[in-house]
């Protein structure tokens, strides 16, 4: 791992970490209380910027794998795979957060009403995406497939977004991101932007590590490989 992308790495898990301190204070010290959900609503600081890092994670996913197969860049790849991760780490944070809120508010650990199904849905997919890589007894062939599996899965993720515009949805219709502007109050959303900043530093640091992380372990397949073996390692060293 690069000495650039290790110190990289750390100074965007420190910003994370000071984030997620501001944040736990803002939810349990200053915010204010929801009138109709009260104390519970205060998950959404955590469900909400999950997703939408989740959603970011995904996106990166389907972009470099889509350039991948376009210009069979290792690196590509690389990246494609270390976002994949990441994004699988933060769905299972919204699944994990969800059905915490979902017994208060709704009465009901979960419900296959369409955003939380096409959420479930969407970790199934990027699961799939490291199945097909492990599938293939050819790696590059793996590779490609996965690629595919990665670009179709973000075709999900407008539709979570629309479920609830589009469906008879439990969920309640967006508060931030409206035409005519959030509908949150200034502290409620504040907080929330917070929450937003410290995933997405979080899921940066994870990022840089585990894709130094992926770069070192295909170097030392490459290595090994030297002097014939599977060519999916060929051209990592470059």
């Amino acid at each position: 791992m690069s000495a650039k992308v290790r110190w990289s790495g750390v100074v965007f898990g420190f910003f994370g970490l000071v984030l997620i301190l501001l944040l736990h204070w803002q939810v349990f010290f200053w915010v204010s209380t929801e009138r109709t959900m009260g104390v519970v609503q205060r998950i959404f600081y955590i469900h909400v910027p999950a997703a939408w890092v989740a959603f970011l994670a995904f996106g990166l996913v389907a972009l470099c794998s889509a350039v991948y197969l376009w210009l069979q860049d290792e690196r590509l790849d690389m990246a494609a795979v270390s976002a994949a991760e990441g994004g699988m780490l933060f769905t299972t944070i919204v699944l994990l957060t969800g059905p915490l809120w979902a017994r208060v508010a709704w009465g009901t650990w979960w419900t296959w009403e369409p955003r939380l199904t096409l959420t479930l849905l969407l970790w199934f997919i990027y699961l799939g995406y490291f199945l097909v890589r492990a599938s293939s007894e050819n790696s590059q062939q793996g590779k490609r497939f996965a690629a595919v599996v990665g670009i179709v899965g973000v075709l999900n993720i407008p539709l979570i977004h629309l479920s609830v515009q589009f469906f008879r949805s439990l969920h309640p219709a967006p508060v931030v991101l409206r035409p005519e502007g959030p509908a949150l109050p200034g502290d409620m959303l504040t907080t929330l932007l917070t929450g937003l900043a410290a995933f997405t530093f979080l899921f940066s640091s994870f990022f840089l590590f585990r894709y130094g992380l992926e770069r070192m372990r295909r170097v030392s397949v490459h290595r090994e490989m030297a002097g014939g073996g599977d060519p999916g390692a060929q051209g990592v060293a470059s």
